[in-house]
């Protein structure tokens, strides 16, 4: 993208004013985004984005600047501005890039942007019809069709240039069913760190009809009740909870600043003695995967908790010196628009030794929330709030009729401890993630869980 001299000008350029560390992050993106609402499509959007960030460290104080400018006096320009943010005052010796090699563990078949719009349209009328054919109570069906290939390159001060080449490609699917009156909807949005290969490992039938059976299944169920209620949420989104209550608390992003319940707890019992916990970019082709960060270290799978006791943070190099944590291959970032920060990959509940009836089996009287849908959470004290977006009664050990609008309030640390049964049938689901470095794509993950008690809100 850039020739090793002018690279390594821009870095000598950022220490220039004593900086301890300093790292240029280049970008080159394909974005193509198909939007299908009302039987038509409705958006075919293609384009490009480049641009530059270049970052400088002092002591614990990051400063960050960036431009879609990529000629070299642009570039000079961004890196003196970070380097006069402050200054250090020490002796700076001009670096040499070394070309780092990396192994790309996530092996593209057919690279984004080589297929007919034809083909990708097609795709999209199947899911269309399916769920329009699956009830006359389906009144409307929105489709986004997304690819992408990033291609990044990194060097900082420490002597690294490395390059890799990303591809992300993703269908979402939203049905919402109606009675005249009232609307509920149905949604899934699959995606792989992947080329088009991904696409036609998608029965778009299926997905389409599924989303369909969730928006009529709740468009036609009675009122959830309130009150404290043993749950058993199901695999895939419903690891949403953790991701958000749990998973964001093990940032580094957070726990640097003390702003996190788990602060100062490594080595202690936070969960239920059964649960294990991990975070993993190693994962082949998942969602959240990378060959490497957006700070250049190769990705890892990272174990956060183990049989119950807190093992790791999610660390990036700047949670590093302020923690004194290694580092985890977790700074990541939505673009060059954004200084990396500690963030997830594909985080996930390993699968446990119990079997998902002898769960259902040991509740009299409870929740089953087959879908997560969204919600919010305090990352500082935990707390959170979540819609189940397809849950039904359980009564006497057994599912029983559906019920809409329940919302599930807790407390991160809190839950974990109450987990008494993980069931083996481990399923991820994929999402954005929003923080302080933009938004990401990440994998969220669990098998079914007991927890044995929670606030249920409901309308009855």
């Amino acid at each position: 993208m850039l020739n090793k001299n002018i690279i390594e000008k821009v870095i000598d350029k950022a220490l220039s004013n004593g900086a301890d560390f300093a790292d240029l992050f280049l970008e080159s993106t394909f974005n193509s985004s198909i939007t299908f609402n009302d039987s038509k499509t409705k958006q075919n959007i293609v384009g490009n984005d480049y641009g530059a960030g270049v970052r400088v460290f002092y002591g614990h104080t990051a400063i960050y600047a960036y431009t879609n400018d990529l000629s070299e006096k642009a570039l000079l320009n961004a890196a003196d501005a970070v380097s006069k943010a402050v200054n250090g005052g020490k002796i700076i010796t001009p670096i040499d890039l070394t070309k780092k090699e990396i192994q790309n563990i996530h092996p593209i078949e057919i690279p984004n942007n080589t297929i007919a719009k034809k083909d990708k349209i097609d795709f999209i009328r199947k899911v269309n019809e399916a769920s329009h054919g699956y009830s006359d109570q389906i009144s409307q069906v929105d489709i986004r069709f997304l690819e992408k290939n990033q291609h990044v390159m990194i060097a900082n001060s420490e002597g690294l240039l490395v390059e890799d080449n990303r591809n992300y490609s993703r269908v979402y699917v939203s049905s919402i069913a109606s009675n005249g009156t009232e609307k509920q909807v149905g949604g899934e949005g699959p995606g792989r760190f992947a080329g088009y290969e991904f696409f036609k490992t998608v029965d778009p039938v299926e997905l389409g009809k599924e989303t369909a059976r969730v928006a009529v299944t709740m468009l036609n169920a009675d009122y959830a009740p309130s009150g404290k209620f043993p749950v058993l949420i199901d695999n895939g989104f419903g690891g949403v909870i953790f991701h958000e209550a749990c998973g964001h608390p093990l940032e580094t992003t957070s726990v640097a600043k003390g702003a996190s319940v788990f602060a100062g707890k490594m080595g202690e019992k936070i969960a239920f003695e059964g649960l294990t916990a991990i975070d993993d970019g190693t994962m082949p082709n998942e969602w959240g995967s990378e060959n490497i960060d957006d700070e250049g270290m190769e990705t890892q799978k990272t174990v956060l908790i183990e049989n119950g006791i807190l093992k790791s943070y999610m660390v990036d190099k700047m949670g590093s010196l302020k923690t004194g944590y290694k580092r985890t291959g977790s700074g990541r970032k939505q673009s060059y628009r954004f200084a990396p920060a500690s963030r997830m990959r594909n985080t996930y509940i390993a699968n446990g030794n119990d079997k998902f009836e002898d769960m259902i089996a040991s509740i009299d009287e409870g929740i089953y929330a087959a879908k997560m849908g969204g919600g919010s959470v305090s990352p500082g004290t935990g707390d959170f709030n979540f819609a189940v977006a397809e849950g039904y009664m359980i009564r006497n050990g057994k599912i029983a009729e559906p019920v809409r609008g329940a919302t599930l309030i807790g407390n991160g640390a809190d839950a974990l401890l109450k987990i008494s049964m993980i069931s083996d049938n481990m399923a991820m689901a994929q999402g954005m993630c929003g923080s302080v470095s933009g938004s990401i794509p990440t994998n969220v993950g669990q098998p079914a869980i007991k927890i044995d008690e929670i606030i249920v809100g409901g309308r009855k």
